[in-house]
């Protein structure tokens, strides 16, 4: 009798800890945790997240019309509309098994079915939903992390940007959102110079590292040192992108500056950038 007591006892506590009945604790993405100031939620044993996780970390544009939610990345989209469990993958209409739902002014969606529907690998374990994104490939070489540095007066900063989709948002302003070819300026420096009208310093410097940590493809942004006297500066450009790889520079404006910072905003906020050398005085 303890012995068939014993085996209901061990089966139960078996059941009631099986990953469809256990609460999600944390999502990864690309071996990241992934930091939220919400949490998660379970419905009807799916894990429910903030649209703002979708958006950021996997690199899904959102379109909003009124309650009406449009999610595209690639060739893949899914149209989700708040309280209804109809929803339109790819031009067909399916149905998921929670409905979208706004809560304290936050939109959650089911992070199972928008991952695989955008092409990545969900796997849940002990609490944890694991989502694997395709990763950047240039030069055949699998981009393992991006190389942020930038220096100031006194010393300088070394970040390591992890997560697929950050890897290739920023790669694709360098290489969609460049202005014309120029020539390279005549003076250019890592730091603020204000000695030599019309030479730049270096904002940042991006390197997209290998598997085996080599940098494959480099880029670095320049601004113009200022305030000068206008009629020093005529026919200057306030940025420039140098493909530090290729030697080539390009003309770069303030709205790609302000997406690349946005994106490593992004990064630092969801946890996908750690600091790897601080010598700031």
């Amino acid at each position: 009798m303890k012995k068939i007591l014993t085996g209901i006892i061990i089966t139960s506590i078996l059941f009631a800890a099986s990953p469809a009945d256990a609460a999600t604790t944390q999502i990864k993405i690309d071996d990241v945790v992934v930091k939220s100031d919400t949490t998660l939620e379970q419905k009807n044993n799916r894990t429910m997240v903030p649209l703002r996780v979708i958006s950021e970390n996997l690199g899904a544009q959102v379109h909003w019309n009124n309650s009406q939610i449009t999610l595209s990345m690639n060739q893949a989209t899914v149209i989700l509309n708040v309280n209804d469990q109809t929803v339109i993958k790819n031009g067909k209409k399916e149905q998921v098994d929670v409905k979208p739902y706004i809560k304290d002014n936050r939109t959650f969606v089911p992070i199972r079915f928008i991952a695989e529907t955008f092409g990545s690998q969900v796997d849940y374990r002990q609490g944890t939903v694991s989502i694997a994104t395709e990763p950047l490939l240039l030069d055949n070489e699998k981009i393992k992390a991006l190389r942020y540095e930038y220096h100031m007066t006194m010393g300088g900063v070394i970040q390591n940007i992890k997560g697929n989709a950050y890897h290739k948002a920023i790669y694709n302003i360098f290489q969609e959102q460049k202005g014309d070819k120029v020539e390279a300026p005549k003076d250019y420096f890592w730091h603020f110079n204000l000695e030599t009208p019309g030479s730049y310093y270096k904002l940042g410097q991006y390197d997209f590292m290998s598997q085996d940590n080599n940098s494959v493809k480099q880029f670095d942004i320049y601004t113009l040192n200022q305030p000068f006297p206008e009629e020093l500066l005529e026919g200057y450009h306030e940025y420039l992108l140098h493909d530090f790889t290729e030697n080539t520079w390009y003309i770069f404006t303030d709205k790609e500056v302000k997406s690349i910072q946005q994106l490593l905003d992004n990064a630092f906020n969801n946890g996908f950038s750690k600091v790897i050398s601080n010598t700031v005085a």
